[in-house]
């Protein structure tokens, strides 16, 4: 790794941090292939033409409904679009995520976590039902709290969801990080007061991670156990 890259990887401040917080899709797991499926037959059910897969990766990141707003033909009504996202959420059962797979080192470094004690929690704009399903399915017995959009977790940047969580948790801002892919991740740490920690390896290009100024960007899952360990 080049010094500029180890730079990078290093945070300007090193807080004492016992409390991780994960972004889902991008951050730790890869659930592209399975949106793309479930978002092209839903188009097509409605008789709507399917999107590519960089086209469904560029509406991810702020929840289905977002993404089923952002798919559909330029013009198509609100009713139409609504009916559209309820037949999403129907035909999830069927494709959910098969596709879905841990990015390379995510398992053991949450175990890692857990192991040396760190309070550990997944906050995501996906619904609130799939997020508990993949995090089962994935990463089974490693978190303390899994949250996803619902009536009483808003979708980021609000920070409401990741201050809810953090005092979930017996923790503090000051001594959370929160982990994600993207732009907006960067942007609820900084609204909720918490170190944002950004990775390279998710959906979002590490250029554009670097303008939005978050505290460390990681390049690798073990960088994290290397970069900030946890409190003793």
């Amino acid at each position: 790794m080049d010094n500029n890259a180890a730079m990078r990887e290093q945070a300007s401040k090193k807080p004492c941090l016992d409390t991780f917080i994960f972004d889902l899709d991008g951050t730790l797991l890869d659930t592209l292939p399975d949106l793309v499926e479930l978002t092209n037959a839903t188009l097509r059910e409605c008789g709507w033409p399917e999107r590519t897969p960089q086209e469904v990766l560029s509406f991810v990141g702020n929840g289905v409904k977002a993404l089923m707003y952002q798919a559909v033909p330029e013009g198509a009504n609100s009713e139409d679009v609504e009916s559209a996202l309820r037949r999403w959420k129907a035909l999830y059962p069927a494709y959910g995520y098969r596709l879905t797979k841990a990015y390379d080192g995510i398992p053991e470094t949450i175990a890692e976590l857990k192991r040396r004690g760190a309070k550990l929690a997944v906050l995501s704009n996906k619904f609130d039902g799939a997020v508990h399903e993949v995090v089962d399915a994935y990463l089974p017995d490693l978190f303390a709290i899994a949250h996803g959009e619902c009536a009483d977790i808003p979708r980021k940047p609000n920070p409401a969801g990741l201050l809810r969580t953090i005092r979930e948790l017996g923790s503090s801002p000051s001594r959370t990080a929160y982990v994600g892919d993207s732009t907006g991740d960067v942007t609820v740490s900084r609204n909720a007061g918490v170190f944002s920690i950004a990775v390279a390896w998710g959906y979002h290009t590490e250029g554009r991670l670097l303008e939005a100024a978050p505290d460390a960007i990681v390049q690798v899952p073990s960088r994290i156990l290397r970069t900030f360990p946890t409190a003793s």
